[in-house]
């Protein structure tokens, strides 16, 4: 019996030792003995069922954790694909768009009397009036900012628009300012990038560069160590727009357009919301280039593009500077001209052609070209990030001149932001036969 107490935890007592003795057990000893075995019982019990029940919530935890780890990497995985996705379709020319521009191309040839080629306007040089330079290859882009600056201007006689595409799209491009004239009065000059005869390799160092078979791999295979095939993939699938002329053409403007004075550079990709022609009397304290920055903190400096490891970098120019957005540009030619900025501009392409100073684009050039050639302008001349940002508010796009539609979500995408495609689709010409016939979605 005494082996049992021990068993149970329970010291021996004077009543314990009754049970060991020949003498008879008093029944209310017996019953306060039972109830302290019970009550050691019941202890032991939920000593048990406690330490059952937190091994089981150690299982559960653990395989809740193990979930949480399983979906993470889901989930890293489905942005990684929707991210690639998202790029194919920004870098993929919608069936909208081919059909369009195969339409128009349809019309030119049908019908090439009635698509001659004209005898320049004498308003395409006349440097008293607002001249605007487009550099696209999309037809209902290049419409967009056409029709929503025209709408916008108080006096759309005074306002020119210089359209620059390339060779494969210059018809579809003529057709379609032929058969839908602006109104107003406001003159449309539409050229390729090929009639310029003095952008040749022997004068432009990004054409000298992209002959070379070197830098062509870079633009195109992204060979770059430790990135995984979709990280290669995802970059090089944005990177065919830098093979294209049109998207340096803005380096050139002084040289494209000799007689004029000042000239409004906008993005195919923008919406003119406001009369622009206060912009052609900014005083831009004999500076080159009026634009709107877009830093704030530390994000958007020129750190952020440039290679301050490079002694050249660093030695030239400050890490913490503001940097500036291309997509609305006034820029003054004759100050241009005055500072030999395309000079400097072909200095600093030639020196990275081994991409030592900056990567790929035409903004960090443009930062190093236009740098204390700057004259900030109020914010609310130019709205940047409805390609991206969906927390832009709308009051800020209502107060703004100019919205930027920079990023992947281009409005006419299917991907393009929900909130912000209305500013756009209301400056497409809906009505027009082709643009009905291509299922643009409007």
């Amino acid at each position: 019996m005494a082996q049992n107490f021990s068993e149970l935890g329970l010291k021996p007592t004077y009543r314990t030792a009754l049970f060991e003795s020949d003498e008879p057990v008093d029944e209310e000893i017996l019953r306060q003995f039972e109830k302290e075995v019970k009550e050691k019982i019941k202890v032991a019990r939920l000593m048990i069922a406690e330490n059952k029940e937190s091994y089981d919530n150690q299982l559960k935890i653990q395989k809740l954790k193990d979930t949480i780890f399983a979906v993470n990497e889901l989930l890293i995985k489905a942005k990684k694909n929707g991210a690639f996705a998202s790029l194919i379709a920004a870098r993929s020319t919608p069936k909208s768009l081919h059909c369009l521009a195969m339409r128009l191309m349809g019309e030119r040839i049908a019908n090439p009397e009635k698509y001659r080629d004209e005898k320049p306007k004498p308003e395409f040089e006349d440097p008293l009036l607002y001249h605007y330079a487009i550099h696209s290859d999309n037809v209902i882009a290049v419409s967009v900012v056409v029709n929503s600056a025209v709408k916008n201007a108080q006096d759309p006689s005074k306002h020119v628009f210089h359209i620059v595409t390339d060779k494969m799209n210059l018809a579809a491009m003529k057709v379609w300012f032929k058969m839908r004239p602006v109104k107003g009065g406001a003159h449309v000059e539409v050229k390729a990038v090929e009639e310029f005869t003095f952008l040749n390799s022997s004068y432009v160092p990004v054409l000298r560069q992209l002959e070379s078979a070197n830098l062509q791999k870079v633009y195109l295979d992204n060979k770059v160590d430790n990135e995984t095939q979709d990280e290669k993939n995802m970059k090089s699938s944005g990177n065919t727009k830098h093979l294209s002329m049109l998207n340096h053409l803005k380096f050139y403007l002084p040289e494209m357009y000799p007689k004029l004075h000042r000239i409004l550079f906008l993005d195919d990709d923008v919406v003119v919301q406001k009369d622009l022609t206060a912009l052609w009397k900014i005083d831009l304290d004999n500076k080159v280039n009026g634009a709107v920055e877009t830093c704030f903190g530390s994000f958007h400096r020129y750190s952020h593009y440039l290679n301050f490891s490079h002694p050249l970098i660093k030695d030239k120019f400050n890490p913490k500077a503001c940097a500036w957005a291309f997509g609305m540009n006034i820029f003054d030619l004759d100050a241009w001209r005055r500072e030999r900025l395309t000079d400097q501009y072909h200095y600093w392409q030639d020196l990275n052609e081994d991409q030592s100073l900056w990567k790929v684009g035409t903004l960090p050039p443009g930062l190093m070209t236009f740098y204390s050639t700057t004259k900030s302008l109020d914010k609310t001349w130019h709205v940047l990030g409805l390609g991206y940002n969906p927390s832009i508010s709308m009051d800020e796009i209502r107060r703004a001149a100019v919205i930027h539609y920079n990023g992947n979500m281009k409005p006419w995408l299917d991907i393009a932001m929900n909130q912000f495609k209305e500013l756009w689709t209301k400056y497409v010409d809906s009505e027009m036969e082709f643009v009905q016939m291509c299922n643009f979605g409007l």
